[in-house]
């Protein structure tokens, strides 16, 4: 499993898109390379999901030409599975103070990629791209994992697809300036969003709000609360 996918095949590659800062970087990142991109969502029922998709549309418009293809979107149901979780509910959402493995759901990487590799293999692609940066903790974020992913699809399809990882030794500093010239303010990193805005006091806000700190970007991000926090002090909205 590759952390790169090579920018002289000018192939047709897969991404996994969420409408988030790593994905949406990661689709103009291929372009930029010369790919042609097939960009993935997947819908599972979450709370944040219709403000999500609604996001990651409008910034596949802002940046769309010849070599991306439409949007394919796959349902992937997870109330049944996932039952009264916060992710599901929108209540009791991790804040700003929660770490990171609060936000984790079990078994996600495996349920998002099933059907668009399934999808890759039936289109004759051989590459998926997901936006893992290299600190991602999570077991199902490793080489490991994707080597036995990669092996059991292909086994269970006779499709072989790879499963690449861009910036899989990245930091989220480096990824941000990748995308500092692109139209950050149209993606979309909360698990809480209040009327389509950011809510600026869940954990996706607050990593949001520090990665933009941390390339000392200006944050386009409308939050629905006026007072936001980053790094424990408050921070008033960009208009």
């Amino acid at each position: 499993m590759g952390t790169s996918a090579n920018p002289g095949t000018h192939s047709t590659i897969g991404v996994l898109a969420s409408g988030g800062l790593d994905s949406s970087i990661l689709v103009a990142h291929l372009l930029d390379a010369g790919h042609r991109v097939q960009p993935f969502y997947v819908r599972s029922g979450l709370h944040w999901e219709r403000d999500e998709l609604w996001a990651l549309r409008a910034f596949l418009i802002a940046i769309d030409g010849d070599r991306l293809e439409p949007l394919v979107v796959f349902d992937m149901p997870l109330g049944d599975l996932y039952g009264h979780h916060w992710s599901i509910t929108g209540n009791g959402a991790p804040d700003a103070q929660s770490p990171d493995d609060a936000v984790y759901l079990p078994g996600r990487n495996a349920l998002l990629a099933i059907k668009p590799a399934i999808w890759c293999g039936l289109h004759g692609i051989e590459e998926m791209a997901v936006a893992l940066l290299g600190a991602n903790p999570f077991g199902d974020a490793t080489d490991e994992f994707f080597d036995h992913y990669e092996s059991a699809l292909q086994r269970a399809t006779g499709s072989r697809v790879r499963i690449v990882r861009p910036f899989g030794q990245m930091t989220k500093q480096q990824v941000m300036q990748l995308g500092r010239d692109l139209p950050l303010g149209l993606t979309l990193s909360c698990i809480a969003p209040l009327g389509g805005l950011h809510c600026g006091r869940c954990n996706k806000c607050a990593e949001r709000q520090r990665a933009f700190a941390a390339v000392a970007m200006e944050d386009p991000t409308t939050y629905a609360n006026h007072s936001t926090i980053l790094g424990g002090k408050a921070m008033t909205k960009h208009e």
